[in-house]
């Protein structure tokens, strides 16, 4: 099984970049965020006709979270992270797929640091510890997905001394990354590729992406209950350099239902599918 998380930064403006990689990539369990559009704008149909179902949780202009299942319909656990009824933000939707309980986020930004928004990060951060406690020791197998805006240590960003004041890298937000994954949970593409410099985020200005001016904040954490089913992990990155594309790339695992197999960290070739024109 395949499972994936990719920030679109607007689904409808990069719609064909997504279904593009839909078909190319062939992942079985899809987590979006900043969707950038209302619960009425989702684009259903398109993601239908690629052979998906969705569950989603949408935001005029901002945020916005979906979870995608082919061939299968998720079932909602909910969509709010609970601890605050005020926060009506679109940042989290939960549901359970294909035997998975999936957690689908998108953690504030938090900037300009210090200030309400990066009180407002930490915040949401200690909701989602408080939270994540209970799924970590579910029998069941539980995975965290999403867009963090959390760089958990140096070797997740390029040149971290430029970094040191802002939202993502500060003490406080990778203490709290640190204390959530202390309760147990595994970074999955760091498991697979520890002391190696690998970006899911490269920014659209002064040509970062062509640097390999990366940061890695999209992260995939699994329980114990799922994580000795890690095959491999990785991040598509050519996706990032494909025309009209999101900030971030794709980023993946893949489960085995037996024992642990090695698999290639690229898009998977495109295989002939029936049905299809």
């Amino acid at each position: 099984m395949k499972i994936a998380t990719f920030n679109v930064n607007g689904i409808n403006g990069r719609l064909p970049v997504l279904l593009r990689w839909l078909d190319e990539a062939e992942p079985d369990v899809v987590c979006l965020q900043e969707l950038k559009a209302p619960q009425e704008r989702f684009p259903e149909a398109a993601i239908r006709a690629a052979g998906y179902h969705a569950l989603w949780h949408g935001q005029k202009s901002w945020n916005g979270v979906a979870i995608l299942a082919r061939g299968a319909m998720p079932i909602e656990r909910g969509r709010a992270l609970p601890g605050d009824p005020a926060d009506l933000h679109s940042r989290y939707i939960e549901a359970e797929v294909a035997g998975l309980v999936v957690g689908c986020l998108y953690l504030p930004n938090g900037n300009p640091a210090p200030g309400p928004k990066f009180d407002y990060k930490l915040a949401w951060f200690e909701r989602l510890t408080k939270h994540a406690r209970k799924l970590v020791k579910a029998s069941e197998p539980v995975i965290l997905a999403g867009d963090y805006n959390a760089i958990p240590s140096d070797l997740d960003v390029y040149k971290p001394e430029r970094w040191v004041d802002d939202a993502l890298f500060r003490p406080e937000t990778r203490a709290a990354y640190a204390k959530l994954v202390k309760q147990g949970w595994v970074d999955a593409l760091r498991a697979k590729h520890p002391g190696e410099k690998i970006y899911t985020f490269w920014d659209y200005f002064r040509n970062a992406y062509a640097r390999d001016a990366g940061l890695r904040i999209d992260h995939l954490l699994l329980n114990p209950t799922l994580s000795g089913r890690l095959a491999a992990a990785g991040v598509d990155r050519s996706v990032r350099g494909w025309e009209k594309a999101s900030d971030h790339a794709p980023v993946w695992i893949e489960l085995s239902s037996g024992p642990r197999a090695s698999r290639p960290l690229a898009i998977r070739a495109r295989r002939p599918r029936s049905g299809r024109g």
